[in-house]
């Protein structure tokens, strides 16, 4: 993990424009040549975070999954900032659009193609805490990737069937979400279920995504 000063973090944002903050400061910054500062700050003196800090588990699943051949972002750094008690991750972007950026663009075909996706994720034993819209990318091959990966945990084998169901009430985070789901259900459960040996059989995972997606 590289060391920054106060000079060098000057010149590396110089220019850059603030994609997201919160009220602790600032959270995504893209940079002038196009690439992206994400900052991360421990948020409790004794905890896992500052022992070992989510940027580092951002780099190590970015790294993981481009081992899976799934697309991400590509790390050109690991940085510390002692001066503003950040460390952070300095990246080039996915390139693509956000499903959520494509809103209404979304079709039963891309919606099918989400449905298998993500059961190529749980095969492979990836677990993503925040599987939204926002954060998964349609490349310009046409291939769906992953960005914001901090939160994930990946597993030598498959998912069982309860992380399965958890890791599908991710996807329920935001109203528009559930409603583009809904509305190509089907397509979606094709696209799950396309692959042999589901845990679930067709009718089961009907009424467990209607139940989930249809959740006031």
């Amino acid at each position: 993990m590289k060391k920054l000063t106060m000079q060098e973090y000057q010149v590396l944002r110089e220019g850059s424009t603030v994609i997201e903050a919160d009220p602790f400061g600032e959270k995504v910054l893209l940079l002038s040549d196009g690439t992206y500062l994400k900052l991360f700050r421990a948020r409790h003196l004794l905890s896992l975070a500052r022992i070992y800090p989510y940027s580092k588990r951002f780099v190590r699943n970015a790294q993981k999954l481009t081992a899976k051949e799934i697309p991400t972002v590509t790390v050109i750094g690991l940085l510390r900032i002692p001066c503003i008690h950040r460390t952070a991750v300095h990246y080039s972007p996915l390139t693509g659009k956000t499903l959520k950026k494509l809103g209404d663009k979304i079709d039963l075909i891309l919606i099918n193609k989400l449905g298998s996706f993500i059961r190529e994720l749980h095969e492979k034993g990836i677990h993503f805490r925040s599987l939204h819209m926002g954060n998964i990318v349609v490349t310009p091959e046409n291939r769906l990737g992953l960005i914001d990966v901090a939160d994930m945990k990946i597993y030598r084998k498959p998912l069982d069937r309860e992380f399965r169901i958890r890791n599908f009430q991710h996807t329920a985070r935001y109203p528009e979400d559930m409603a583009a789901l809904m509305r190509f259900l089907p397509d979606f459960i094709q696209g799950y279920q396309a692959r042999e040996n589901s845990p679930f059989t067709t009718d089961e995972l009907q009424d467990l995504l209607t139940t989930i997606y249809t959740r006031k």
